[in-house]
């Protein structure tokens, strides 16, 4: 059963308890473009007292760079070296799990943040932001000669989903041996201000109904984000807390990898999605309604 925040106890255990924050970003940092409210201030209180801070997102159209001007535009303090995304742990997946060969390549769907991850970690791709592949005019498979090279095809969040691009992985997946199905997460939705807009998962949709099989998933729920930060953060497990908007990604990828969780109702997860008859199986640590509310500690010695 979840504890749900309200006393200044309440608040004040979570700082003697844990020593690394984790945080999800979108529904809990922000909506779209909108600041969560006291969301920069308990970043700065929690600096202050010495708690390490990890952002761990799913978001895979930014490479960590790149999201790090997010952060900039909106008055949030973070460092390249705390941010943790899908399209970064992606990359590392290709190139230090599946190991793919340097005579390879990968088809993206997906954006620039998903090329920029690749490249650094000196993987060749195609497809993504190439106009060829962002163009409406279908895939004539009597003109198509697929690159026998590609050996993986990664989904991620693309604004600019064609036909086209859904086709040629299609072909690459069922016509090149070996060839591996890798998404960058599997989520449904994220949240934007004013609601929600179809995930990365939402994407690779059609292709998992065309091919009969899942991707491996490489994002929140899945460990391997977790073993991406391990490889670079020396922390405790039993000293660290994952906050997050959300169920089926943020808190069990918390549970998954032995962490605290704390809910939020500002993104995704709403209260009835946690008590009632159709509760969900997946149960945080605790619950609060904004991270803003952490605020509180701010008065506490």
């Amino acid at each position: 059963m979840s504890t749900t925040l309200s006393s200044d106890d309440d608040y004040a255990g979570l700082l003697d308890r844990y020593d690394v924050f984790m945080f999800d970003c979108d529904g809990v940092l922000w909506q779209g473009d909108e600041l969560i409210d006291g969301a920069v201030e308990v970043l700065a209180m929690l600096r202050r007292r010495k708690k390490q801070i990890v952002f761990v997102t799913n978001n895979a159209t930014k490479s960590r760079k790149t999201y790090k001007k997010k952060f900039d535009h909106l008055g949030v303090e973070a460092h390249v070296d705390e941010i943790y995304g899908s399209a970064f742990a992606s990359a590392v997946y290709i190139s230090s799990v599946i190991k793919l060969p340097k005579d390879k390549k990968v088809f993206v769907i997906g954006m620039e943040g998903m090329e920029e991850e690749l490249r650094d970690e000196g993987i060749s791709y195609i497809g993504g932001t190439d106009p060829e592949d962002c163009t409406f005019e279908p895939l004539s498979l009597t003109e198509f000669k697929p690159d026998p090279a590609v050996g993986a095809v990664i989904c991620g969040l693309d604004t600019h989903m064609t036909y086209r691009k859904l086709s040629k992985a299609f072909q690459y997946l069922t016509r090149n041996p070996g060839c591996h199905f890798l998404a960058s997460n599997e989520d449904s939705t994220y949240p934007v201000a004013g609601g929600r807009l179809l995930g990365a998962g939402a994407i690779s949709a059609p292709l998992r109904f065309a091919l009969g099989k899942d991707p491996i998933s490489i994002g929140k729920p899945a460990t391997t984000m977790l073993d991406c930060i391990k490889a670079k953060i020396d922390f405790d497990p039993k000293r660290t807390i994952m906050i997050g908007d959300r169920l089926n990604t943020d808190i069990l990828f918390g549970q998954n990898g032995g962490l605290a969780t704390l809910l939020v109702l500002t993104g995704i997860t709403s209260e009835a999605d946690i008590s009632g008859p159709n509760a969900s199986p997946i149960v945080p640590d605790f619950v609060t309604r904004s991270i803003g509310d952490l605020r509180v500690l701010e008065t506490l010695n």
